[in-house]
């Protein structure tokens, strides 16, 4: 057989440009949009659901651990990179939200990764609701393990792929509150059945931290599953405590095995000391104004009614999240933009990023929206609107 003439060097990429004329052509061409400091317009598009990445505690708590420790870890935690303040961050998470240990990531992506991939392998079954986090699905994928990905929120489904797994070992895996649509996983539900067939459950609460439960201590506590021996949490940072990070909370053992086996916490250079001392202190804010997760759930649920009134196809949030259904994904680029140009930031959702192939516009409330901003809102998103909409 003759070997292919070799391709120029010029050449190499070309087939990035029938891709990128693909995506084109299908609307889903992303761009960076890089936004100026102390930029004014109302932001329902960041993931700040307390208000407290710009707090001066929290700013403050991040600038003087620059200083006191480096702008950077210099390494991974196995190495030089574990710093003390990695250790208090992981007491006061876990004791917040009632587990026995808790494991700091450099990112809600890693601290997914991580977890996935050493609770599972290749000796395993693993059983996913179709609308997990993509952090979660590459976890899937990099684990080697039996997967069955079901359809959301079916719990029926879920039970069948564990009574047919071929693996003794089962893991389920789940978002707690889905970043699309903003609905909430059946928990108390979905660990009676992982505990019928012997599963363990993993459950990504990035949405629900900080803003369900008492005081914001995150949807897998409300569910009355914090500290179960079977049940495995998965938190961001970069959400409501307005930093960067992310971390793992569940039983002692859980967390040793995942020092000692997590790949994503191993081979990562350690989250950076601003990073760590601004969750550090978020958490100290969160604790003493218990308030902030009821006032982002009330302005989440105005905003959504207002909505639905103006006959938007909207959902109903159980946390913070408010998906608005649009035509297409060029509509829905297009209707995020005339919105940017009236100083609302909305997020764009569109295939891959959404399961169901539906393009929306996605909201995000927090506890700073007053009743004027919620108006505002609304009258913008209604303005800028498609007219198939």
């Amino acid at each position: 057989m003759t070997s292919p003439a070799p391709t120029p060097p010029e050449q190499t990429f070309d087939w990035l440009d029938a891709e990128a004329g693909k995506r084109a052509d299908a609307g889903l061409v992303r761009q960076l949009r890089p936004r100026a400091a102390g930029e004014q317009d109302l932001d329902l598009a960041g993931n700040d659901y307390l208000g407290l990445a710009r707090d001066k505690r929290v700013a403050g708590a991040a600038a003087a651990a620059a200083l006191k420790w480096g702008a950077g870890a210099t390494g991974s935690r196995l190495v030089t990179g574990s710093l003390e303040l990695h250790t208090e961050l992981e007491h006061e998470l876990a004791r917040f939200c009632g587990a026995q240990a808790a494991l700091v990531f450099s990112s809600g992506f890693t601290a997914n990764l991580g977890a996935v991939t050493a609770l599972s392998g290749s000796e395993a079954a693993i059983v996913t609701d179709k609308y997990i986090h993509a952090s979660l699905i590459e976890g899937c994928r990099l684990s080697r393990a039996d997967l069955a990905a079901v359809a959301h929120a079916d719990l029926a489904a879920i039970k069948h792929a564990l009574s047919t797994r071929r693996k003794e070992r089962a893991l389920v895996v789940t978002d707690s509150v889905f970043s699309a649509d903003g609905d909430l996983a059946p928990l108390p539900e979905l660990a009676e059945v992982c505990r019928a067939h012997g599963a363990a459950l993993l459950i990504d609460d990035a949405h629900g931290f900080g803003v369900l439960g008492d005081a914001g201590q995150g949807a897998v506590h409300a569910a009355g599953l914090a500290g179960a021996p079977d049940v495995v949490t998965t938190i961001t940072l970069s959400k409501s405590l307005g930093a960067q990070g992310g971390a793992v909370l569940g039983p002692r053992r859980v967390i040793k095995h995942l020092v000692d086996t997590a790949r994503s916490f191993a081979f990562d250079t350690a989250l950076a000391p601003a990073s760590a001392a601004a969750a550090l202190a978020a958490l100290g804010v969160l604790r003493s104004e218990p308030d902030l997760p009821s006032r982002a759930l009330t302005a989440a649920g105005t905003l959504a009614m207002q909505l639905k009134d103006a006959g938007f196809a909207v959902s109903l949030p159980d946390a913070a999240v408010i998906s608005v259904r649009a035509p297409s994904p060029e509509a829905a680029v297009a209707w995020a933009a005339r919105c940017a140009e009236q100083g609302v930031r909305v997020g764009c959702f569109r295939p891959p990023s959404v399961p169901d192939g539906v393009s929306r516009l996605r909201l995000t409330a927090h506890a700073g929206l007053t009743e004027s901003d919620v108006d505002t809102a609304v009258k913008v998103i209604s303005s800028c609107a498609p007219a198939a909409s």
